[in-house]
């Protein structure tokens, strides 16, 4: 650590961006790592006045006792509204898709949002939809859960793609052994 014998200086002092740098402040030349430090904190400070953030997030819930409602002649109207609803929040969507008992939602979160506000909005909104449109004969509703995970930028085409294939990859395996498959890799205790 470099000391600096000066009493103008004060490194427990808040930096102001709109402050002019003091050379007399600078008594040695041995400082000069350390000015330059100062000088970095003082454009990080300016640069990160505002929030930022990109969060990726992956959501996946399902019909109330995962009963198979959502059928394929009703997928591209019903994900149409799911997309719309997810706009209207401020909440970019990269891709929509899923099963006749569960959905897939790979989405932006807005920075004013919750994620569990954001999924609320958007079930609520669907299962009014499909009701009120009667799109099917039975009464439609989500179970009360959700998964979300958030996703890193380097994978955000591996996951869409795995959202894309969800009829090819579900042949395979169940939607249990996929949801139990998230929970395990992702750390989590259920």
């Amino acid at each position: 650590m470099i000391s600096i014998n000066c009493p103008r200086f004060k490194p427990w002092a808040k930096f102001k961006p709109w402050a002019k740098f003091k050379p007399w402040a600078i008594q040695s030349a041995r400082i000069s790592q350390t000015v330059s430090m100062i000088l970095k904190f003082n454009y990080i400070y300016v640069i990160m006045s505002h929030s930022f953030n990109k969060i990726w997030i992956h959501a996946i819930w399902a019909t109330k006792e995962r009963r198979p409602l959502i059928a394929n002649e009703m997928e591209s109207r019903f994900f149409g509204f799911i997309h719309d609803q997810f706009r209207e929040l401020g909440c970019p969507v990269r891709i929509i898709n899923g099963m006749p008992d569960h959905i897939h939602c790979l989405f932006l979160l807005n920075r004013q949002k919750s994620i569990s506000e954001v999924i609320k909005q958007i079930k609520g909104a669907s299962s009014h939809f499909v009701n009120k449109s009667d799109m099917i004969a039975e009464k439609f509703a989500w179970q009360t859960g959700y998964a979300a995970y958030s996703v890193s930028e380097s994978v955000i085409e591996k996951v869409h793609l795995y959202i894309q294939n969800q009829k090819q990859h579900h042949a395979k395996k169940t939607f249990e052994d996929e949801f139990n498959a998230f929970i395990k890799a992702n750390g989590l205790d259920v």
